[in-house]
């Protein structure tokens, strides 16, 4: 498996994005803004203002293969992101996470499996990765399961 970390990347605003400037352990998620899910924003900045400060950083990366729910401009979903929710943490620019033009990141990624041992697409918006600052995949959880869930703190804290 790649090293999530040294995957080149680019940032919501076009400009190159180094995931290995990132020290510490990464929360990557595919986010939308027009999802039943988005709410799940609130509980991403959270976590990384209460655990920025160790070393976690939240990524988020922009995707529309989900019915649509992202269909906005960079320049629409970073104001989106910042007035609705106060996203402070990193957004990548709009990909696919599923498919055949699937985000390097994102192949990589998805050979992870979940808690119940299955690997492969993403099954929806705000599916999220814990990677280690190893730059290895430790953790993935469904997008139904909530940032500040039991199990994903547990695996952040440990990542630490």
């Amino acid at each position: 498996m790649a090293n999530i970390k040294s995957i080149p990347v680019t940032a919501l605003d076009g400009s190159p994005l180094d995931l290995a400037s990132f020290d510490g352990p990464l929360l990557v998620v595919n986010v939308a803004s027009k999802c039943g899910l988005t709410p799940q924003y609130t509980k991403l900045e959270e976590l990384a203002k209460g655990y920025g400060s160790r070393g976690l950083t939240v990524v988020g990366m922009p995707c529309n293969q989900f019915m649509g729910q992202e269909p906005g401009t960079a320049e629409e979903i970073a104001t989106f992101c910042s007035t609705t929710y106060g996203v402070t943490f990193p957004l990548l620019e709009k990909a696919d996470v599923n498919g055949d033009d699937r985000h390097p990141l994102y192949a990589a990624l998805t050979e992870t499996a979940d808690a119940a041992g299955e690997a492969g697409d993403v099954q929806w918006n705000f599916e999220k990765f814990l990677v280690g600052s190893d730059g290895e995949v430790v953790a993935r959880f469904r997008p139904r399961t909530e940032p500040d869930a039991p199990e994903v703190v547990e695996a952040i804290e440990a990542a630490l």
